[in-house]
């Protein structure tokens, strides 16, 4: 089934809907008003909104129409700046003092290119307005900051409450002064007179009773709305929550040299026990888990100069550099595993490294003097082994620092800001993960966190132990032994005796750029300021895995680390072994170079180096690492030297000093690639023979002899840093062959083969597809240079063997694939759009095209098919070279067109762009594949390839239509469409990559708008939307349209957008038909897109071009394209017909909202007239809005606080809407749903938005109805119908709602939510689904999560807890101020636009006349605004248009809007209570003035009277924060505008102002009271209640009054009580019906409603002065109707059924039901009884478990309490409240009053002598009393309810004995009865309630037994027949009644009572029945053993058996005295008159 439905959906979908739009088009009065308003067009123009229509020709219409501004801001808006774009060279930066460059010349071409490639400027196109485009909108970014500056503060009286406390302080003393309710009887005018004549009014408004025509009146009006007002609405909106915005496109970082974190470490001294010889240092990095050593050696001493001063013969002076004592080292992947190793030697010395060390350790500082002798011995020592040995050294000792432990314990700047510290460390992460390939991220993330070395404190450490070196164990592997051991407890080398020193050293994260650095070429980094400075070295690093960086700067360095040697088979003495090692340009020993670095205090280079010495050992470890400058260019005689000497340690005679044992070498090149890596050489026992450094030691040369028969012996490892050589030898073969064809000799040489020129073709193919082979690392290293190469082989096809040879695809297909392995290796380094920074930053700093540097003549040689063009014209062709070329593109052969092409033909150059897009659009399988994987580079690089041709060709100011060729032209088109259709067809299937390639895309046409035909662009464009259109009619899919809304975007971020739209087009309708127009349209004739519109300007085609602006009308989408298509697919995608997308809503707004508040901050449209032509591109937005109306997110719904507080004026809605939503056509008067369009279920059949979409929405129709030309907006209000206005103006109340001001408590209660969101959980599941996620790859995959279905939920589980980190919540007091201030601005900016539009509206109202019928939704929106929490500027403005619109059409609110002119008085007199004077000063004027026209229409103004008393009763009824003072000012303000009334002073005018005002006071006073009151309910209901009696006469007040005391019960929770004032409202509302109209169902007043309450007969209109209901104003509310009726009812019942009592919820229903039934309302009739099932069936569930009240008897004594004084209560509780609570409350409150010692709680029940207390105190006194029936009512009185429902009667007992004690012995103990009766029944509409009379009942003694035994029996006999049995009940009574330890039991009492006959005759009777009392006593005993012997188990026998023992006992006891009859008694004559002996005491 389903799958047929949505084959059916696919064929009628878009038909359907169009026949739809179009039938109500025609109706006019269905949601889908706007569709369908092209009055003029012909149906046969009308395109589809979800098909694109042809664009207009761009270039063509704007030479057609000339602008008609010659110049300024309008002029700027219809072309693009001259200089838009320009290309720019920019030196790049150098860190160095100079430039790094090979000393001697650039022979080599290879190195040449490198070091050019290391120093050319970078090429850099400019666009000059891209900051302007929406990618860098300052709304998104932190600019917002600055445009909110000197915004003014708006003034709101939500803030300017005063706190409640102050408040309540002035509260208290008012209470403390006054308590009595009767100060001022309801009759003291005197008093209220007086009060109000000696108060101040406000300023009155100057001119305000001058009658003006209304036109100056709205022109004054608009000035004062318009001056100062905030220009960018924007500004003050906070930015849409979005992740960076798509279009961002970020500039790629400036490619530059690598450093991982970097470390600076000082070395501060070194210090051992004995100073007798110079030592010497280094120190390097070692990563012990990769075995590696990380960093070179960095060498220094800290020796003194007089220790220096031993070695002088051999220290030739000492170079700066070699003097550094600081070094930065750089660790790319910091890890656990780094060591800090630190190696000392010292001079050779005869004797063994331990020999040599013992001193050291022997010796202590402390010790010196003793030892003197001995170490002057030791001294001369090392003078005589430095003067002999000085140039050898000898290992001494190691140490080794843990880095992390140094960097962690040095403690993160603080521990606990962990966060801050990872963020200031994010830089280097950053850098870092751009360059660590995938595997090795993963293995460095896998580690230990806390690896950041970049926010550690600086530390100092002390190191005081060395180990000495063991002579046998030198080797690298031994000393990562040695390391793995030192992190282990238990190391082996704490065993081991230390060398005692200190070495301070000084770690701490380098600085950013420090003085007086040398690189490792020992240049001088800048800034340098003083040569002369001790510099500090910069430490290469070694990185321990491969980092991917392109090379920047020219380095070549090799390092050479002589490893080990064996001559333990070479015969003759060879023990004290040392190295010379020399880098040799020739055989000759002159040709030793001076490029070995020199290590400490020495010159900076030398021609030599020697490894140290191990004493006597024949096959010694090394470990010296020795460093060499390479020479840039190398040739076949470089190499290598190393001798082998023996070192004579002891003076002999005639023994040399050293004596070669051995040689051997490494050439340099091998085959012209340089030569690394591992070595294990022979060596040569005797100097080489002649020419042999071209040859490899390991060629048996003749003759010579070698140690170990030739066997390699010697282990060295050589290691290149080179920027030159690459090491790979594909990239070698390649570069090498391109120099070739440079150099043009043959044959080349490579490796081992020669090539010839004939099969350099093939060879030159096969090495570009075999750099697919090599490394990754190298070609990214050389990444720049190859692909410039490969630029090149394509611009300049190279001439060989006389043929031009092809190289476009090759190179085309190896940058593809160069580019993928890329991407997928280097994926940690992308921007969100995928594009990989290294490849981004190539094309942007480093591409151009060859030969187009302005500043170099080109580099190319003959040997191409090129000429050396720069950016200068060639004077000459070299045409003698011209021949058929070969070339890929066939159209080249053609004739050529321009000298361009003809040179370009001649020559056999390419256009770049031109080859890529062939080669792109030819390419198949997997070359295609790759190139759109990649598609972003080849599109950047064929833009910026474009440019550069323009730029240089100068072009880019030559026409655009003829800028490119043809073919070039067609090539892009199909380029475009075959991606697009890749597009379309993949993004189900690799959705990651269609999303890349559609941002690609969109950003290509993006930059191709910039620089090519425009309109050629919008056809691009459009071929893409046909082609996603086409799939989005078979398949909805929303994925799709999501990508396409993306691609959208990045189009319309172009910073010319709005040029592009032609704003300044023709559809704009001139304000008059101007002549130079009319002209301009006759011409256009020959323009097929005008020539539909264009028949002459008769006024039909006037007004169709204003309904053309303001629809999608196909004009308006040709000429303003772009625009066309966001509004289109803003208005397809709201479109409540296409569920399948609403899951995009949130994404299309921000597309919207996006470009608004870009055009609103952008510079070029600030001015107003311009900002007008831009919002003209939007006009369509209005309709589109108001089509969505239903769907808005209902910010009505929540209530402004203002409105909550009042309770009443929430009903407003426009009818229209209601019924629109509702489906039917024509309001009925009776339906006024209350809240905005939330009853009406037919609103939300389509999803509705989220909060956030909907305020996003609503900012940009109020941006547009801001900036939009007025007299355009007027206009066209002209066009619209009766139901669009009134939903125009619906809209214009939601947006009232939308940016009320939330109010600085809001804001500071939202900052203590964690959660800023919106309170809906719809927008926190949108953002859940669709933003903020974090990760860059989760950013790729965001369209695809953008639909509200569960399956991308899933994805996000994990991702819930979304976003908190980023926004740190808590704000600071200063940033909740301003965003108060934001709101405040925002407020008041938004309800003035809705102001302005509504004077608009108003205005077309006036010239039109036909559409007054919408004044009343324009007061409604008006009223709506004055209750929301408005500024005071606001509020002046509203309250002047509110005056003008009464003055205009007066008889629209006293005849037609009777019910807003209600509404009004309210708003008004709210406004008059206001703290703030100008808003009192409007305010009062407004009210006056209504009077004012009220009486002028017919001479009273009884209508205005009655609203206003109501709406002031109303008011101070429900309103907590109302001041009274401020009200009496503006009673006082309406008086003094009466008496200045000159005009009416002589009608009855003033006095009738005079009374209302005196009328109105009174009330005010009594509420006053009620003020004081606010905290004691009770006493608030009696005023309340007192008020309430006072409006008997006026029956709407009364309603006010008691729906105020309903609410305020029911915030008390006394449901009950709220109930009854609802049914009291409609036995009052009953009572007035029936007089009105007899209709037989309808309740015949109060009499009817005397089941449900007893009370409600004082409804009863009775009275004399009872007003008649038909009299004008009264019974006017909305209540007093049949519907007000049932509406009373059933909140009456629901609030019963919320007290529980369920029984009067049917009462209820017996009323309304007959009505119900007369209306024939089955609906109604089927909801009550569900009810009735409901309650019934709670009273069978609940039996036994209800609970009503719990009533107190309470007085009040004191003459504090004021009127209080002596008055007795009832008081009705919450069920289960202990006398203890209420007495806690009620001591509590009034000790709060008057003084916590001034209360008395009186604690025992008997009545109060006044005259015995203390009359300064107040006494209460407060008895539990139970309600008491006699025994007549107990008969109706059966269940629960009964027993606790209209309650009059309580009662309490007192215990007493005659002589005053409370309690005494049985005989003498009596008790007294009280019975209350109270005026009113429980319950009441108030909780409690006086008491009216008292009657006291007495019992005797006797009487008091019986009593007690009766309810004993009545207890057994319970807990006997208890059904289930309760065992433990009964035991318990058992207990009592049989235990033999009961004091007083009942045996006592039978003994007291029983034993003898009474004398007194009248006891007779009480004497018999308390024995017939204890007969059945007995009874009830014996039934309550044997029940409990049934229930007990055998654990309980004994018990049993006790019990019953205990009985028998009793039962013997009593015996006797049971059985006593008293004879008198049952003598049959006599006649007993039995008196009870009662005092009845009657007392009030």
């Amino acid at each position: 089934m389903a799958e047929r439905r949505a084959f059916a959906q696919k064929i009628s979908r878009t038909v359907a809907a169009e026949v739809r739009k179009q039938i109500a088009g025609q109706y006019g009065g269905s949601p889908q008003l706007f569709k369908n308003l092209n009055v003029g067009t012909t149906t046969s123009n009308t395109v589809p909104l979800t098909e694109a229509v042809e664009p207009v020709d761009f270039e063509e219409y704007l030479i057609t129409h000339p602008p008609i501004v010659e110049s300024g801001p309008l002029r700027d808006l219809i072309e693009f700046p001259p200089d838009d774009i320009e290309v720019i060279y920019t030196p790049r930066e150098c860190r160095t003092v100079v430039q790094a460059v090979p000393e001697e010349g650039d022979t080599d071409p290879h190195v040449r290119d490198c070091v050019r490639s290391y120093t050319e400027d970078w090429a850099v196109v400019n666009r000059k307005y891209h900051k302007l485009g929406t990618g860098f909108n300052p709304n998104t970014l932190d600019k917002q900051k600055e445009r909110q500056k000197g915004l003014p503060k708006q003034v709101f009286e939500a803030d300017e409450m005063p706190d409640s406390s102050s408040y309540q302080d002035d509260q208290d003393d008012l209470k403390r002064r006054s308590m009595s309710i009767d100060d001022t009887p309801r009759g003291s005018w005197a008093c209220s007179i007086f009060d109000l004549k000696n108060s101040l009014p406000d300023a009155l408004l100057p001119h305000l009773l001058d009658r003006a025509p209304n036109e100056e009146i709205d022109r004054h009006n608009e000035d004062q709305r318009k001056a100062n007002r905030h220009r960018e609405l924007f500004a003050l909106h906070p930015a849409l929550d979005e992740e960076e915005p798509i279009e961002r496109h970020c500039v790629p970082e400036v490619p530059k040299e690598h450093f991982g974190q970097r470390l600076l470490v000082k070395c501060l001294s070194l210090k051992f026990e004995i100073e007798i010889e110079p030592i010497f240092a280094s120190l390097a990095l070692y990563d012990v888990k990769e075995k590696k050593k990380i960093s070179e050696n960095f060498f220094f001493d800290l020796n003194s100069e007089q220790t220096k001063a031993m070695l002088r013969p051999h220290i030739q002076t000492a170079a700066i550099s070699t003097l550094a004592r600081s070094a930065i080292f750089s660790i790319t992947y910091p890890s656990q595993d780094v060591f800090l190793v630190i190696k000392l030697e010292k001079v050779l010395q005869q004797g063994d490294i331990g020999e040599c060390a013992e001193p050291y350790m022997v010796f202590k500082e402390s010790d010196a003097a003793k030892n003197k002798e001995k170490l002057e011995k030791l001294r001369s020592q090392s003078e005589q082994f430095c003067q002999r040995l000085g140039r050898y050294r000898m290992p001494f000792a190691w140490t080794a620092i843990h880095l992390m432990n140094i960097v962690n314990s040095a403690g993160s700047l603080e521990r606990d800001t962990e966060l801050e510290m990872k963020r200031k460390g994010s830089w280097s992460e950053r850098r870092n993960s751009s360059i660590m390939g995938r595997r090795s991220l993963e293995r460095t993330t896998s580690g230990d966190e806390s690896c950041s070395l970049t926010g550690f404190r600086p530390a100092t450490l002390t190191i005081t132990n060395f180990f000495k070196q063991e002579g046998d164990r030198l080797s690298d592997e031994d000393l990562y032994k040695f390391l793995a051991d030192m992190r282990r407890p238990s190391s082996v080398l704490r065993r081991l005796r230390p060398i005692t020193a200190q070495l301070k050293l000084d770690i701490s994260p380098a600085p950013e750029n420090p003085h007086y650095c040398l690189t490792p070429d020992l240049l001088q980094v800048k800034p340098y300021p003083d040569s002369r400075v001790r510099p500090t070295r910069e430490i290469l690093e070694f990185p321990a895995r491969d980092v991917y960086v392109p090379n920047t700067t020219y380095r070549n360095l090799l390092y050479v680390n002589p490893q080990s040697l064996n001559f333990a088979n070479r015969q003759g003495s060879a023990r004290n072994i040392t190295v010379k090692v020399q880098f040799m340009n020739g055989e000759d020993p002159n040709n030793a170079m001076p490029v070995i670095f020199g290590k400490s205090s020495c010159a900076d280079f030398s021609k030599e180096a020697y490894t140290a010495v191990v004493y006597h050992n024949r096959s010694p470890d090394f470990h010296d690492e020795v460093k060499i400058k390479l020479p840039a260019s190398l040739s076949d005689h470089h190499h290598i030297l190393f001798t082998f000497y023996h070192v004579s340690c002891q003076q002999k005679q005639n023994t040399p000093l050293e004596t070669p044992v051995g040689y051997t070498w490494i050439p340099m090149l091998q085959n012209g690639r340089l030569r690394t890596g591992h070595f294990c050489l022979p060596v040569s026992l005797e100097k080489p023979p002649q020419s042999y450094s071209v040859l490899s030691p390991d060629v048996p040369l003749p003759g010579m002899k070698w140690v170990d028969n030739h066997r390699g012996v010697f282990n060295v490892e050589v290691v290149a840093v080179s920027t030159i050589h690459t090491q790979d030898q594909y990239l070698d073969k390649f570069f090498a062959l391109v120099h070739a064809l440079d150099e043009h000799m043959f044959p080349v040489r490579i490796g081992d083969m020669r090539i010839m020129e004939n099969n350099l073709e093939t060879e030159l193919k096969s090495s570009i597809a075999a750099l697919n082979s090599s490394q990754l690392e190298p070609v990214v290293r050389f990444l720049h240079l190859l692909l410039d190469k490969l630029v090149l082989l394509v611009v300049r096809p190279p001439v060989i063997a006389g043929q031009i040879v092809n190289l476009g695809q090759a190179s085309f297909e190896v940058m593809a694939s160069i580019v993928n392995r890329l991407h997928k290796y280097l994926d940690t380094s992308q921007d969100m759009h995928g594009r990989n920074s290294l490849l981004s930053s190539y094309i942007h700093y480093v591409f151009r095209l060859p030969s187009t540097d302005p500043n170099s003549p080109s580099p190319g040689s003959v040997h191409y098919a090129t000429m050396a063009r720069s950016a200068v014209r060639p004077a000459s062709l070299n045409l003698n070279r011209s021949r058929s070329l070969s070339n890929s593109n066939p159209d080249i052969s053609g004739t050529p067109t321009s000298p361009d092409d003809e040179v370009r033909s001649i020559i056999g150059s390419k256009l770049f762009h031109e080859e890529l897009a062939l080669q792109w659009v030819v390419s198949s399988g997997s070359v295609r594949e790759g190139a759109l994987q990649q598609a972003w580079f080849f599109f950047e690089l064929m833009v910026k390839s474009i440019i550069h041709h323009l730029y240089f060709t100068d072009r880019l100011e030559s026409p655009r239509k003829n800028r490119f060729p043809e073919r070039f032209m067609d090539d892009i088109t199909a380029l475009v469409s075959t991606i697009a259709g890749d597009i379309v067809s993949r993004f189900q299937k690799d959705l990651e990559l269609v999303e890349r390639l559609n941002t690609s895309l969109a950003f290509f046409l993006n930059d191709l708008l910039s620089v090519m035909d425009r309109g050629f662009v919008f056809t691009l464009i459009r071929a893409y939307w046909k082609q996603v259109s086409t799939k989005l009619y078979t398949l909805q899919n929303p994925t799709l349209e999501s990508l396409r809304l993306d691609f959208l975007r990045i189009v319309c971020s172009h910073e010319h957008y709005v040029t592009l739209n032609l704003p300044c087009s023709l559809l704009t309708p001139p304000a008059s038909p101007s002549p130079s127009i009319i002209i301009c349209t006759q011409h256009d004739n020959s323009l097929k897109h005008n020539r539909r519109w264009s028949s002459g300007f008769s006024t039909h085609v006037q007004d169709q071009k204003i309904a053309n602006m303001f629809e999608l009308s196909v004009p308006f989408r040709e000429q303003h394209y772009l625009a066309g298509l966001v509004l289109s697919e803003l208005s397809v995608i709201l479109d409540p017909e296409n569920e399948g997308m609403f899951g995009l809503h949130k994404k299309v707004v921000s597309v919207v909202h996006n470009l608004l508040s870009s055009h609103d901050s952008d510079p070029r449209y600030a001015d107003p007239e311009v900002k007008a032509r831009v919002a003209m591109l939007y006009l369509p937005l209005i309709g589109i809005v108001m089509e969505t109306l239903p769907q808005l997110h209902d910010f009505t719904a929540v209530g402004s606080s203002a409105e909550e507080a009042e309770g009443e004026g929430n009903s407003m809605i426009s009818q229209t809407v209601a019924m629109a939503i509702a489906g039917t056509s024509t309001p009925s008067p009776m339906s006024r749903p209350s809240s905005f369009l939330l009853n009406s279920q037919a609103s939300r059949q389509h999803g509705s938005f989220s909060a956030e979409s909907s305020r996003s929405l609503l900012i940009c129709l109020l941006w547009v109805l801001k900036n939009a030309d007025e007299l355009v907006l007027q206009k066209w209000f002209t066009d619209l119908s009766v139901s669009q206005l009134n939903r125009l103006l619906d809209l214009l109340y939601l947006c009232v709602s939308c940016f009320e001001y939330k109010g600085k408590k809001a804001f500071e209660r939202m900052n203590s939510l964690t959660f800023k969101k919106s309170k809906d959980m719809k927008a926190k599941l949108e953002e859940a689904i669709l933003g903020s996620i974090g990760a860059r790859q989760e950013m790729v995959r965001r369209s695809r999560s953008a639909f509200g279905s569960q399956e991308n939920l899933r994805w996000r589980k994990d991702m819930t807890h979304w976003r908190q980190n980023s926004e740190k919540m808590d704000k600071t007091r200063a940033e909740l101020e301003h965003e108060a201030l934001i709101d405040g601005n925002l407020a008041t900016e938004a309800n003035l636009i809705i102001l302005d539009t509504l004077e608009i509206i108003v205005q077309t109202v006036s010239v039109t006349e036909s559409k007054e019928s919408i004044l009343g939704g324009v007061l409604k929106v008006l009223l709506h605004s004055m209750a929301c929490n408005q500024s005071a500027l606001y509020l002046q403005h509203c309250f002047a248009t509110q005056r003008a619109l009464v003055s205009k059409f007066p008889e629209l609110l006293f005849e037609e809007e009777t019910e807003q002119c209600a509404d009004l008085c309210l708003r008004l007199l709210r406004s008059c209570s206001s703290s703030i004077s100008t808003i009192r000063a409007h305010a009062s004027a407004s009210l006056y003035l209504l009077m004012r026209q009220n009486f002028e229409i017919g001479n009273n103004f009884a209508r205005v009277k009655m609203q206003v008393t109501m709406s002031l009763s109303s008011l101070v009824g429900t309103s907590q924060n109302f001041n009274e003072e401020f009200l009496r000012r503006s009673l006082k303000t309406i008086l003094t505008y009466a008496e200045e009334d000159l005009e009416l002073r002589e009608t009855t005018f003033p006095d009738q102002v005079q009374d209302l005002v005196f009328n109105l006071h009174m009330i005010l006073s009594d509420t006053v009271k009620m003020k004081e009151h606010q905290e004691d309910p009770e006493m608030l209901i009696d005023l309340m209640y007192r008020i309430a009696k006072g409006y008997q006469t006026s029956p709407d007040l009364r309603l006010t009054w008691l729906q105020n005391m309903a609410g305020k019960h029911s915030e008390r929770n006394n449901h009950a009580e709220a109930a009854q004032c609802l049914v009291h409202s409609a036995a009052l509302v009953a009572e007035y019906l029936s007089m009105l109209e007899d209709r037989k169902y309808l309740p015949v007043g109060c009499v009817t409603f005397q089941n449900i309450s007893s009370n409600v007969l004082e409804e009863s209109a009775v009275s004399d002065d009872v007003v008649s209901p038909d009299e004008e104003g009264i019974c006017s509310g909305k209540y007093f109707t049949e519907i007000g009726l049932v509406g009373l009812l059933e909140q009456a019942a629901a609030s019963f059924s919320m007290a529980g009592m369920y029984e009067a919820v049917n009462e209820v229903y017996k009323v309304l039901i007959p009505i119900h039934e007369a209306n024939r309302d089955a609906k109604k009739l089927a909801t009550i009884h569900g009810k009735l099932q409901e309650a019934f069936g709670k009273i069978v569930h609940q039996d036994g478990k209800r609970m009503f009240g719990t009533y107190f008897r309470v007085g009040f004594y004191g003459s504090k309490f004021g009127d209080l004084d002596e008055q007795e209560f009832v008081y009705k509780e919450p069920a289960i409240t202990k006398l203890a609570e209420i007495s806690h409350r009620l001591e509590g409150f009034y000790g709060e009053r008057f003084g916590e010692d001034q209360v008395e709680v009186i604690k025992d029940s008997n009545p109060v002598d006044k005259c015995k207390l203390d009359p300064n105190k107040a006494f209460i006194q407060i008895t539990y009393v139970e309600p008491y029936f006699d025994t007549y009512e107990m008969k109706d009185r059966i269940t629960y309810f009964d027993k606790n429902y209209n309650l009059r009667r309580f009662v309490y007992c007192t215990p007493f004995t005659l002589d005053g004690r409370a309690h005494g012995d049985l005989h003498e103990q009596f008790k007294r009865k009280t019975i209350l009766t109270t005026s009113h029944a429980f319950p009441y509409i108030k909780t409690r309630i006086n008491i009216i009379h008292k009657e006291e009942i007495i019992s005797t003694p006797i009487e008091v037994a019986i009593e007690d035994m009766q309810k004993k029996t009545q207890e057994l006999a319970f807990a006997t027949h208890q059904d289930p049995a309760d065992a433990k009940m009964l035991q318990m009574v058992l207990q009592g009644s049989v235990g033999t330890t009961v004091n007083q039991g009942p045996l006592e009492v039978a003994q007291v009572f029983l034993s003898e006959i009474p004398s007194d005759p009248k006891l007779y009777r009480h004497h018999n029945k308390l024995r017939l009392c204890f007969k059945d006593f007995t009874k009830r005993c014996e039934d309550a053993l044997r029940k409990n012997k049934s229930l007990i188990g055998p654990d309980q026998k004994e018990y049993q058996r006790e019990l019953e023992r205990n009985y028998h006992r009793l039962k013997e006891a009593l015996q006797p005295l049971i059985n006593r009859k008293i004879p008198q008694l049952y003598k049959p004559v006599l006649q007993v008159n039995s008196h009870r002996m009662s005092l009845r005491k009657l007392d009030l």
